[in-house]
């Protein structure tokens, strides 16, 4: 747990303060890296894709699928970069005389394709006009459901909330989880406010701390059902104490979309 906690004090300010400060592009390739790795722990890491050519095609893919979003190109990049990943997989089950199973054709589109481009909302939302304000919103909806529920949990949890997926989380730590969002919001919205003079909607802000808090835990829960399959603790070990990519932005995955979607959908700043 010390291990846990003292990555996380030195991760994520480092992350933030790139997130901040750095050109935009730059934001795109460190997202566009980390979504390369998390497609390599999630075909290799799980035992899923034990092909190094599908590995590398999907890895490449990823860090496309960011950087196309960092650096604003147009729709028909994006086509081109899926027609070559889809040639490049394709002519892999041909060479392989049909030994290699589509399943796993399909395996490396959920992580070249399909994964990289929810993370990569957080790049979309980077690139807004007002998009280094309003990037924190996800990583509140990660960080704070995830703080939350773990102390209510270790407080307050006697329910268990999915025993046979993730047996540490409990009713009650969702619920603390969804109380620390919330609040989490209320000051977000405070400081951009006094501190940047613009008008937050503060009812919003608690709603959005509620359906972020819950889409997080859903997104959590989603990559602990392939843990739980293929038998594995952790997705790697890049991280000190918290495992693999996919082990510490797994809430991510759905946080990021569903902030990008609310932030279009229902403005929280004027």
């Amino acid at each position: 747990m010390k291990t846990r906690i003292i990555a996380a004090v030195a991760l994520l300010p480092l992350l933030l303060l790139i997130v901040l400060a750095a050109p935009k592009v730059f934001t795109a390739i460190l997202f566009g890296a980390m979504a390369a790795i998390g497609a390599y722990e999630l075909l290799s890491g799980t035992g899923l894709v034990k092909h190094f050519r599908l590995n590398i095609y999907s890895m490449v893919m990823a860090f496309w699928c960011c950087l196309w979003c960092g650096l604003g190109l147009g729709y028909s990049w994006l086509l081109l970069g899926i027609l070559l990943f889809w040639v490049g997989l394709m002519a892999e089950v041909m060479l392989s005389e049909m030994k290699l199973g589509f399943s796993k054709v399909a395996l490396c589109f959920v992580a070249g394709l399909v994964l990289p481009m929810l993370l990569a909302s957080l790049v979309r939302i980077h690139s807004w006009e007002k998009g280094r304000h309003l990037i924190f919103v996800p990583f509140m909806f990660a960080f704070l459901s995830d703080t939350g529920a773990y102390f209510a949990g270790l407080k307050f949890g006697k329910h268990k909330l999915a025993p046979v997926i993730s047996p540490k989380k409990t009713v009650e730590g969702v619920v603390g989880g969804m109380a620390a969002t919330v609040v989490g919001m209320l000051i977000y919205c405070v400081i951009m406010q006094y501190a940047f003079k613009m008008q937050p909607n503060y009812v919003f802000a608690v709603f959005y701390g509620l359906i972020g808090s819950v889409t997080s835990v859903f997104g959590d829960l989603c990559f602990s059902v392939v843990k739980r399959q293929t038998g594995i603790k952790d997705y790697g070990n890049l991280i000190p104490g918290h495992g693999g990519i996919l082990d510490r932005f797994d809430s991510m995955m759905l946080a990021g979309p569903l902030a990008e979607v609310m932030l279009l959908l229902l403005p929280l700043m004027v």
